[in-house]
């Protein structure tokens, strides 16, 4: 990694895919605002050739809301992205040994889809290949492989010790965004504390192949030990799959992942039932803790705290990486406004008000989650009954499925402009 470069406009930390979605964002305002963007990544950069969407099987998924849809259409990088989704046309939420149920349909939407399942590695593909291909490409500079070892606030500037294979180096940006995740180490350096609710479970994250096509359907299967999701994937070599996410005790969590294929597709068949079809192959598992993390502080003079180094939820809904995507066009259009304006890019009212602005969103995307998981894992006669009334009534009541429905899909949250 060699660069001249030691000043920017905007330092972005992690060039996952909330760090690469905010460059595409800012792109197309690139240019005509002489904005200087650098991208610091831990690991190199991925070759230009896989151009084409190869579905792996043991491949890890995120679920797009249909509004994150309509933000990468605004990013120009949906009709790539298209080639490796698989559209989500109908979920239905039940409740185990209860008789509560409903059934959202896109048609009866009228979208053409209530939400999309993409791969990890498509997506954050698309997005670097986008930004290296625009022609806005030479307002971004990726520095990779790199790792930040100290950041450093100052009067008009924040300033960086970067770290690669030829020593280290100091740069400094007008306005620092660190999107390094839930485990951020810069975050606890910068001494940004953060509230953590862990929900004693763990979430087992898995492929799993169903004897029938799975025609576009997303189940959440709410049960005694915890949810499950069962999430539409593109099929391989003529072989469908879904993405599953199963959410067991922490207790529970050794013996499940002890058991050999055969056993870990019956215990799901028994938790999940037979709606989507008899499980006939299940891929790599994986696990990780279920916590509710929110950040103290999300911006400070010259510093952003994006994606999940500010929040991360409980899967329950899906909606964490949509709610990150709202964050950073969000970000992307203060940082366009606020250049326009002529104004730091760093100044801290400024970033007040975009994380005033943000707040609504936030708390009511986590309280959704954290009230949904806590109803439906409650033992409670009385609270079962509600909620199973719930889904009843949500079921046949037309305007408050679309309610409802509208919600899941990110269409009641103001649109980006990234103008």
């Amino acid at each position: 990694m060699q660069n001249q470069q030691t000043d920017y406009d905007l330092i972005i930390v992690g060039g996952g895919m909330v760090g690469a979605s905010l460059a595409a964002a800012l792109l197309p305002q690139a240019k005509a605002l002489d904005l200087s963007i650098a991208i610091i990544e831990a690991v190199p950069l991925p070759s230009r050739a896989a151009a084409e969407f190869q579905p792996s099987y043991d491949a890890r998924a995120t679920a797009l809301a249909y509004g994150s849809r309509l933000i990468y259409e605004q990013m120009g990088v949906w009709d790539a992205l298209a080639k490796g989704v698989a559209p989500i046309e109908q979920i239905h939420v039940s409740d185990k040994g209860h008789f509560g149920a409903t059934r959202l349909n896109a048609s009866e939407e009228r979208v053409p889809a209530l939400g999309y399942v993409i791969e990890n590695h498509w997506l954050g593909q698309v997005l670097l290949r986008h930004i290296q291909t625009h022609e806005a490409a030479d307002h971004v500079e990726f520095l990779c492989p790199a790792t930040v070892e100290k950041i450093t606030p100052n009067a008009q500037q924040i300033s960086l010790t970067l770290k690669h294979e030829s020593g280290e180096q100091q740069l400094s940006a007008q306005l620092i965004v660190l999107a390094d995740g839930g485990r951020s180490t810069l975050r606890e350096q910068l001494g940004i504390a953060y509230q953590e609710t862990a929900y004693g479970q763990h979430a087992i994250v898995a492929n799993i192949s169903p004897d029938r096509d799975h025609q576009g359907v997303a189940y959440e299967r709410f049960t005694d030990t915890g949810p499950m999701a069962l999430l539409p994937l593109q099929s391989q070599a003529g072989i469908a799959r879904c993405g599953l996410v199963w959410t067991v005790s922490d207790a529970q969590l050794d013996d499940i992942l002890a058991l050999d294929d055969d056993a870990f597709m019956a215990a799901v068949q028994e938790r999940f039932g037979y709606r989507a079809g008899r499980f006939i192959k299940v891929g790599e598992r994986a696990s990780y803790p279920l916590k509710l993390t929110l950040a103290d502080e999300q911006v400070r003079q010259g510093l952003v705290v994006l994606g999940n180094a500010a929040h991360a939820l409980h899967p329950i809904a899906g909606q964490g990486y949509n709610l990150a995507l709202r964050g950073v066009v969000d970000l992307a259009d203060h940082v366009i406004a606020t250049r326009k304006a002529q104004q730091p890019l760093g100044g801290l009212s400024g970033l007040q008000q975009f994380h005033t602005a943000r707040m609504a969103d936030q708390q009511r995307t986590i309280g959704l989650s954290d009230k949904t998981m806590k109803l439906f894992s409650t033992a409670n006669p009385a609270l079962a009954l509600g909620r199973d009334m719930g889904l009843q009534l949500l079921d046949i009541c037309r305007p408050a499925k679309t309610l409802f429905a509208r919600g899941a899909m990110g269409l009641d949250i103001k649109a980006p402009k990234l103008k």
